[in-house]
């Protein structure tokens, strides 16, 4: 089987298009007024409403409230809320889609509230002060063997892009992967080139479908 792939950080339909038509799986829309990658739920609403069907529709939060998260849900039609701040287990239940917690990993001990967290999902990034996600930065991908079989779908995310994406993969062995600086040509704005070469190199790899 192939990892699922999302391209995360769309600003604008040509990149949201261009990254659909070379075979991605979802795309993340980053609800988080401090972050370059910021997207207002007018602009998202319209992108959304472009695409075509079968293109999971992610929103990305941190620390937001049942409130905004449940608006910005019901305009922009999204799919899967991502909660990428402090949000406690509580905070993530009792939502109508699927959710999905994302934890920085900056030692083993970032990994030991995983199971707290029941959430559809899990996704992994790695820990850069000050910021949530987009960091360019990879960490120790060695530290989730303990984690290995993974109860959960996980994400793996953090300092991924096209010259690494074949051994992330064989490496860590994820459900998914998630990139968003990696295949920018600006914060905000994907590289044509930079993401079809990473969503080609994600789908060369195949999984044996036990892991």
């Amino acid at each position: 089987m192939r990892v699922r792939i999302k391209i995360c950080g769309i600003t604008c339909l040509e990149d949201a298009q261009l990254a659909v038509h070379h075979g991605a799986d979802a795309l993340g829309f980053m609800f988080y007024a401090p972050s370059k990658r910021c997207i207002s739920r007018e602009l998202a609403r319209s992108i959304c409403r472009a695409l075509p069907p079968c293109v999971t529709k992610v929103g990305v939060f941190v620390n937001a409230t049942r409130e905004d998260v449940t608006e910005t849900l019901n305009t922009c039609g999204l799919d899967v809320i991502q909660f990428h701040g402090d949000e406690t287990p509580e905070n993530c239940q009792h939502y109508p889609v699927k959710t999905m917690r994302a934890f920085r990993v900056h030692d083993a001990s970032s990994l030991v509230s995983l199971e707290k967290y029941h959430t559809d999902a899990w996704l992994v990034d790695s820990f850069q002060p000050d910021q949530r996600g987009g960091t360019g930065h990879a960490f120790q991908w060695d530290l989730l063997s303990s984690l290995r079989p993974y109860s959960k779908p996980l994400f793996l995310a953090g300092g991924l892009g096209p010259d690494n994406i074949r051994r992330a993969i064989e490496e860590v062995k994820p459900f998914g992967v998630d990139v968003s600086s990696g295949v920018e040509a600006s914060a905000g704005r994907k590289c044509p080139q930079k993401l079809a070469a990473f969503i080609k190199g994600a789908l060369s790899v195949h999984l044996d479908s036990s892991r």
